[in-house]
């Protein structure tokens, strides 16, 4: 009965593939009329592939070196299915960014019939990226199961996905706001030309990072977590109970979450006489609906205990309330946001502060409820296995909402398409007010990931726990203590090596954009087109040097802890880098969104508008903010689980050469 469930987890899969594929089809089906169009999306994938294509050939060495590693010390299987899942994190970032960066230009055609067109194809294109993620990994953890019929073997497939995640995640993100804080810097600040201005030769790098980081590297870092809350969920279930239900049930309750997913795609195909934000609210309140229904009666006819569906439902709601809770603290039409652009008037430094208090105020609802869900989950859920049961939960419709989040990249790209193709003002409106709900959305997805990631990161962190036969860490150990420090250290190690990787891509970009209109004449009249392929090459050559340190310290830190300190001092570990991470990860994708926003409020008219003194303030503020919602604050999720699964995974060697000091 176990092999049925698994089979038909893996025909699930197939269903979504093919999903995805006709939305793929539905995309390159709108023809591009115009030229311009054509030429300047040619130039964004031409420079989105490069970068992966050199990224790649890092990371080869990466998975070739690791995979060594693992197949002398750990096993040849755990070497395997690294492998497996460094090949399937890579393909899930690589598909989703090949069609975001056809869907961005026939989003530009779409918009000129109606807005409502324009969304169509702009949230197909998250579509397809939401449902290769997911079908991808119920794919990979399915059949690995059915190959070893042993959970704890797959633990090496979410440290290849989390491996290549946090590259992703980090290259990506280095790429995308060096490149967008040299090209604000020196154009709206500077210039006071407008963004995604032709004359600007940062601009199609710019556009360029958008994909990198938002789509790429989101894609990896959602798949991560997806595949890494299923299979500690699998392993839990294996230990802690006899039958061959409780281990097949993270299975089901993902494959019930696809197909709700693609049935919660048509309510936002459907509302066409709504906004589009309302548009894909119905989205996401109906596949959760639907999931909630189907993961009762799954539960109700497997394992029979209830209690295990209000475990997954807590994880389920908790994604809903962080992502309205996010939505809040960022939409430019909440109160939140409003304060920070009135701060604004008063100049960069208020508009900072206003900024910086709104982030840290917007870490409490999503403490809070995960916590409120945690405990639910332990209480209804038999313990430890119902914590990781909540995070299959709240991941089981990633399908949805992950195409909402890469929705946002795609009609920001299409924005800057229209105007640097000059498409006339109706087409610039409407991928305008499409980019605005992209914002939000872009945001809420942060949200979400983030979220997951505490559930996720917490679920591994028990895996671990049992891995090792930690019953009781104590925290008066010095040793615990130290790893406790030592953990809350590396998010905020781990974020200024980030930040300061974009600073200084942002000043090599600064340097080349000055360069050229002072040796390209004509660039301001419009007589002479700017280098775009050179900043491109500055903003992949700052991103590929400088995320391999702060990538290499998640993978390091708990094999070095545990081998100076002992298998408790990694828990203390990972308990530091938890803590410290969920909330700075939280503070810092809130506090960049709601400057984003804070700018595009003003922008639209109020408080003075574009080129005003509150506008010239609110772009610093945006500048700020850039790095700490598109590269610091997203990438610290990745951090806290590829902790704690490098932990799972060399447990072994902690166990047998642990405790040196």
């Amino acid at each position: 009965m176990g092999f049925n469930y698994a089979v038909t987890a893996m025909l699930v899969s197939f269903i979504g593939f093919f999903f995805a594929y006709w939305q793929a089809r539905k995309i390159l089906d709108v023809p591009l009329k115009s030229e311009k169009v054509k030429e300047i999306a040619d130039a964004i994938r031409t420079g989105a592939m490069a970068f992966l294509k050199k990224q790649y050939q890092i990371l080869f060495w990466y998975v070739v070196i690791v995979g060594i590693i693992l197949y002398y010390f750990i096993g040849q299987l755990m070497a395997l299915t690294f492998v497996l899942g460094c090949i399937f994190s890579a393909t899930a970032g690589n598909v989703g960014m090949r069609i975001a960066t056809q869907a961005n230009s026939r989003t530009v055609m779409a918009v000129q019939k109606s807005m409502m067109h324009g969304l169509s194809i702009a949230f197909s294109s998250g579509t397809v990226m939401g449902m290769t993620v997911t079908s991808l990994g119920l794919f990979g953890v399915s059949m690995l199961y059915l190959i070893f019929n042993d959970p704890s073997i797959i633990y090496g497939f979410g440290f290849g996905a989390s491996s290549i995640a946090l590259f992703a995640r980090v290259g990506g993100g280095i790429y995308t706001k060096g490149a967008d804080v040299g090209a604000d810097l020196v154009g709206k600040v500077e210039k006071g030309i407008p963004e995604d201005d032709p004359r600007n030769p940062a601009v199609i790098a710019d556009n360029v990072g958008d994909n990198v980081g938002d789509v790429a590297g989101m894609g990896a870092d959602l798949f991560e977590s997806y595949v890494g809350s299923i299979i500690v969920a699998m392993v839990l279930g294996a230990s802690l109970f006899d039958s061959p239900f409780w281990v097949l049930l993270p299975l089901m309750i993902s494959a019930a979450g696809i197909i709700a997913s693609i049935l919660g795609t048509y309510f936002v195909f459907a509302a066409k006489k709504s906004s589009p934000q309302t548009a894909m609210n119905y989205g996401i309140y109906a596949s959760s609906i639907l999931a909630a229904v189907m993961t009762y009666f799954i539960i109700k006819y497997t394992i029979g205990d209830i209690g295990v569906f209000w475990a997954a439902m807590a994880g389920l709601i908790a994604g809903i309330v962080i992502g309205l809770a996010t939505e809040y603290y960022t939409s430019e039409k909440g109160g939140q946001v409003q304060k920070i652009s009135e701060a604004a008037t008063t100049g960069a430094g208020t508009n900072v502060i206003e900024g910086l208090a709104v982030g840290m105020f917007s870490t409490v609802i999503p403490v809070v409820t995960v916590v409120v869900a945690i405990l639910i989950a332990y209480k209804y859920g038999g313990g430890i296995y119902g914590i990781a049961i909540s995070a299959v939960g709240m991941l089981s419709t990633l399908g949805m909402t992950l195409a909402m989040d890469t929705y946002g990249p795609v009609a920001d790209n299409a924005a800057g398409i229209a105007e640097m193709a000059g498409q006339g003002k109706v087409a610039r409106k409407r991928s305008e007010d499409l980019d605005a709900v992209g914002n939000t959305t872009a945001a809420i997805g942060k949200g979400f990931a983030i979220g997951s990631a505490a559930l996720t990161a917490l679920a591994l962190f028990v895996g671990y726990t049992e891995v090792v036969q930690l019953k009781i860490i104590d925290i008066l150990q010095p040793n615990v203590i130290a790893g406790v420090f030592i953990g809350a250290l590396m998010p905020f190690l781990f974020s200024a090596f980030a930040m300061k990787a974009v600073g200084v891509a942002a000043v090599h970009m600064v340097e080349e954009v000055r360069r050229q209109w002072k040796t390209i004449k004509g660039i301001m009249e419009g007589k002479a087109k700017p280098d775009y392929a050179r900043c491109v090459s500055i903003s992949t050559e700052a991103a590929l040097r400088n995320m391999i340190i702060p990538s290499l310290l998640a993978i390091l830190a708990p094999v070095v802890v545990g081998l100076l300190f002992g298998a408790a001092a990694v828990g203390g570990l990972l308990a530091g880098a938890l803590s410290s991470g969920f909330l700075l990860a939280v503070m810092m994708a809130n506090a960049g969104g709601a400057w984003d926003n804070a700018k595009k409020y003003i922008e639209a008219g109020h408080f003075g508008g574009k080129g005003s003194d509150a506008h010239k303030a609110a772009v610093v503020g945006d500048t700020v903010g850039d790095p700490f919602k598109d590269t610091a604050g997203p990438s610290l999720n990745i951090l806290i689980k590829l902790m704690s699964i490098v932990a799972v995974v060399f447990a072994p060697l902690i166990l047998l050469y642990g405790g040196i000091i």
